[in-house]
């Protein structure tokens, strides 16, 4: 993320704000999550008009202590001005908690909280009924205490889908960022999310603006059964969204395989009928919501 800046106080948040694309996306299967300092009131409108599938002002890593009061009024003003976003708040352990969470109870437009550094369920199921016991918690698990807690979090009350804090994770425990140093985490992350019954977790972001490493890392997400992805700028958005969805040559098996199955009457005809049959239902839901046309 940037550094923090200060907005045009001049400017009213939520002025002008660009309407979302035609095509909602639920949040239970979003694949980008653009990330957006909350102290760049000025992003926030373009934010929300862009392709990501999700959008989470960041009132967290990216505000300095000494603004956290700011960013949060930002957010709190600009959700009631009509704009709709999910917020990432300061951990359970830091002095910003509780104000993030009792300054966003009630606030129009908020979709949901990303809690920092989640370590342990208690975290998640305290920050859920401080809000009002229906605003979901997505768990950003970002160190070795929260990775093999992971599925007692996934399990906790108000959990709604979890994320992984890959930065944070790294300098914790001094790991790599290669594909093989971070597939224990993200392969923990995904384990613990069919323990607890939750969509595929959300990976961490990739840092800079090449957009063949997004890419190529953005694969590694859909390799290791990851289904969306944390964002950091605009531009990433479009890459992510295409690397996670169906390709067009799977949709096109999927619709073959569905033909042909509605075709024999729907009977089971061998040991691999019921997992081709999963997958094939899981692509075409996926196709339809995102877009994707099959391969002629």
């Amino acid at each position: 993320m940037t550094s923090p800046a200060s907005a045009d106080s001049t400017r009213p948040v939520g002025a002008d704000r660009p309407a979302r694309p035609a095509r909602e996306i639920s949040p239970e299967i979003a694949r980008s999550w653009l990330l957006v300092n909350a102290m760049r009131t000025e992003l926030f409108d373009e934010s929300a008009g862009s392709r990501a599938d999700a959008i989470i002002l960041d009132i967290e890593d990216a505000v300095d202590p000494s603004h956290k009061d700011e960013a949060r009024e930002n957010v709190t003003r600009w959700l009631t001005a009509g704009g709709r976003a999910w917020v990432r708040v300061n951990d359970a352990t830091s002095p910003f908690w509780a104000d993030d969470l009792a300054g966003l109870r009630g606030t129009p437009g908020l979709l949901g909280v990303m809690l920092a550094k989640t370590e342990s369920a208690d975290q998640v199921t305290e920050s859920f009924h401080r809000m009002d016991g229906k605003t979901p918690v997505i768990p950003l698990v970002e160190s070795a205490v929260g990775i093999e807690e992971a599925n007692r979090i996934a399990k906790a009350q108000g959990a709604f889908r979890l994320a992984f804090g890959s930065g944070d994770f790294r300098r914790d425990t001094g790991m790599a960022a290669t594909p093989e140093a971070m597939a224990y985490p993200r392969a923990k992350l995904v384990v613990a999310s069919r323990v607890g019954n939750l969509p595929g977790p959300i990976d961490g972001p990739t840092v800079g603006t090449n957009h063949p490493i997004l890419r190529e890392q953005s694969a590694i997400t859909v390799m290791m059964g990851m289904t969306g992805k944390l964002c950091l700028a605009i531009d990433q958005t479009t890459v992510i969204n295409e690397v996670i969805s169906p390709t067009p040559t799977d949709v096109a098996w999927a619709t073959d395989f569905m033909r042909d199955f509605e075709a024999n009457g729907r009977v089971i005809r061998d040991g691999s009928d019921l997992p081709r049959l999963g997958r094939a239902e899981k692509i075409m839901k996926l196709a339809t919501a995102f877009g994707v046309q099959p391969a002629v």
